[in-house]
């Protein structure tokens, strides 16, 4: 139990571009089925970047003070009268959007789509970049005393990975392309290959990520080359899109697409990328409105659609890969923060330095 001497030290978005560390008392449970969790690891997420910048992503805006963080991995220091499926000393992942699980969209399992989820870091909710964090028990799930605090945390964009090849239905001896070789696009590579793709072409602007990929996950990878001045950029992005056809034999084109840049040209080659009757899927985020060929979708009779977030099954799921050890999650990490040092490693990560995969931010001790 919390004493009276104690803080709570958070990392606070007060508004655009202004953050600060500052002590505020210890959370409180909510009701008897929630637990305290002593915050470990935190990483970072583009949407936190995001939010920090900007202020908003779509309908989400940014109007009043929250702490950030949503990629999260701690041990539990208190539980409610009710809780009986963690303990206090479990160390568990946390899954950070708590849906009302009454709705239609929950009781079918489709708990990403709920329109009242409690997500952390998304306005109006404190997300876990503080020492001490209030969820629901049944969104921690504990992990593996071989797993450490970072592969906890990683938990949590494996899990993305996880739902984005499930929207895909992603089959045994399917070819797979997937566009961008970020955190995200090479665990969906990572994931495809755990599914049984025959093969996975990763698709990067950057040669070094397309090493990465090459060396983590995929079969094959492609860097496109700039379109040249005065060039339409739909036919240039169609050129991408057949070069990857032809460079890797996929024939007819691939059978999946992946899109985890949200870059316009990336969508527009991805369509040209796939077969008939293909799927295509949208899970990176961009501009809001780009060009879209639609034409080609419909002549083509794709399957489109839109990954966000998870749905029940995939946090399970993600511990269990990344406890077995097929989804090396914590190879992404490449720079890693003191609590104290939390601005410099959003600064660091704003930056969008080739050679900066994943960074985590260590808990306050």
């Amino acid at each position: 139990m919390s004493t009276i001497t104690e803080i709570n030290p958070v990392f606070v978005l007060h508004s655009i571009k202004n953050v600060s560390i500052e002590n505020r008392e210890v959370p409180k449970l909510r009701d008897q089925h929630d637990v305290r969790v002593h915050i470990e690891q935190t990483g970072i997420c583009g949407s936190d970047v995001h939010y920090w910048q900007r202020g908003r992503i779509g309908d989400f805006i940014l109007n009043s003070p929250i702490v950030l963080g949503h990629e999260s991995s701690g041990t539990i220091v208190e539980v409610g009268s009710a809780v009986q499926n963690v303990k206090v000393g479990d160390r568990v992942a946390i899954e950070p959007g708590v849906p009302c699980r009454r709705c239609d969209f929950c009781r079918e399992g489709a708990y990403n789509l709920c329109a009242d989820t409690v997500f952390a870091a998304t306005p109006p909710w404190d997300g876990t970049l503080q020492k001490y964090y209030i969820v629901a028990s049944d969104y921690c799930y504990p992990i593996p005393s071989h797993m450490s605090s970072e592969d906890g945390a990683m938990v949590e964009p494996t899990a993305v990975a996880v739902q984005i090849c499930k929207v895909a239905d992603l089959r045994a001896n399917q070819t797979v392309i997937v566009f961008g070789c970020g955190p995200i696009g090479a665990l969906c590579q990572a994931m495809a290959k755990v599914y049984g793709a025959k093969k996975v072409i990763g698709v990067d602007i950057s040669k070094s990520r397309t090493d990465f990929a090459k060396k983590y996950a995929a079969d094959g990878v492609f860097v496109p080359e700039i379109a040249p001045a005065g060039a339409d950029p739909v036919d240039a992005s169609r050129a991408i899109g057949e070069k990857i056809i032809a460079q890797f034999g996929l024939g007819g084109g691939a059978d999946v697409i992946l899109e985890c840049t949200g870059a316009e040209p990336c969508i527009q080659a991805g369509v040209f990328a796939a077969k008939k009757e293909g799927t295509y899927v949208q899970a990176g985020m961009g501009k809001e409105n780009v060009v879209f060929p639609i034409m080609m979708a419909c002549i083509r009779a794709l399957n489109i659609k839109g990954s966000i977030r998870y749905t029940a099954g995939c946090y399970p799921a993600s511990v269990d890969l990344v406890a077995s050890g097929k989804i090396d999650a914590k190879a992404l990490i490449t720079h890693r923060f003191k609590f104290e040092e939390a601005e410099q490693a959003f600064e660091l990560v704003k930056k969008g330095q080739e050679d900066v995969f994943k960074v985590v931010i260590q808990g306050v001790q």
